[in-house]
């Protein structure tokens, strides 16, 4: 089973506007809405694959019902740990002419401790040796830096293998407690190994060094330029295909959806980053929010 973690989810929503103005009432011309978090879009490109998977985290109010029930439209199936207050609502507004915009992210409800004990015990029920878990995104006002590592200890219990995707000191205890495979991007790696990341020699020792220090697997994401493995045995420097791209954003979480769909097939490290390239490249392909096919 495949489980996808997202602690600090939100509504997004975009307005595009004939043109950015101040101090003027803007009337738009299209809208969309979106259920933000690195681990629905892991999820999202499972079902893509024709994998199921479950998606946790934290969620209130109606928007988190609006998200709910978006992911379940999706054919995602939901397990949310539900708390007091909203969950955030992300807006965009984007000029038409140019492109360019302006986005205005809310911070999110504040996790109480005892919601953050509902998700540790709701985890420990689950875990099951075997499992894939991928934890990714933020963490939420209220939670601390070392919940990831906690959570990551919890599936070590259960013998169940942990993907870890975020960023900053959430990054840094995640994985002092030896996940089964990091993907911090190249400015996370040289922030988490204090190295320089300006070409692929110097992002392959960042690798290395994060590898060393506990991590069994890392892998070092580079946009368009592909990712770098690291795993103790190998470095492997995959190259992503050329595309058109369109629109980037979420190409990321599809690489980890493709690298967790090939690590549960039982394809090696090596392998299932191939396949996890060709899903962050097919994302990269598709217009607006859409992610990739098989």
């Amino acid at each position: 089973m495949i489980y996808t973690l997202t602690l600090n989810p939100a509504v997004d929503r975009e307005l595009t506007v004939p043109a950015i103005e101040f101090d003027t009432v803007l009337r738009a011309c299209d809208w969309r809405v979106d259920f933000g978090g690195k681990g629905f879009n892991v999820s999202r490109m499972l079902k893509s694959l024709g994998t199921t998977s479950t998606a946790l985290g934290f969620t209130g109010g109606r928007a988190g019902e609006l998200l709910r029930n978006g992911l379940e439209s999706l054919g995602i199936q939901t397990d949310f740990v539900w708390v007091t207050g909203e969950t955030r609502t992300n807006v965009s507004i984007v000029d038409e002419g140019n492109g360019r915009y302006i986005k205005v992210n809310e911070p999110g409800p504040t996790i109480s401790i005892e919601d953050q004990n509902n998700l540790l015990a709701k985890i420990r029920q689950l875990a099951q040796s075997d499992d894939w878990w991928v934890l990714a995104g933020s963490l939420p006002p209220g939670v601390p830096a070392e919940f990831y590592a906690d959570i990551i200890a919890i599936l070590h219990e259960a013998g169940a293998q942990a993907i870890l995707d975020t960023s900053g000191t959430a990054l840094e205890h995640g994985c002092g407690a030896r996940p089964f495979l990091a993907k911090p991007n190249d400015v996370e790696a040289g922030q988490l190994t204090d190295l320089p990341v300006q070409n692929r020699t110097q992002i392959a020792a960042a690798a290395q060094a994060v590898q060393a220090a506990g991590v069994r697997n890392v892998v070092i994401s580079l946009g368009k330029d592909g990712a770098i493995l690291a795993n103790g045995e190998q470095i492997v420097i995959a190259a992503s295909p050329t595309i058109e791209e369109r629109n980037p954003i979420g190409a990321g979480d599809s690489m980890v959806g493709g690298l967790v769909w090939g690590l549960s097939q039982g394809q090696d490290v090596a392998e299932a980053l191939r396949w996890g390239i060709a899903c962050g490249a097919a994302t990269a392909s598709m217009s607006g929010t859409a992610v990739g096919t098989k």
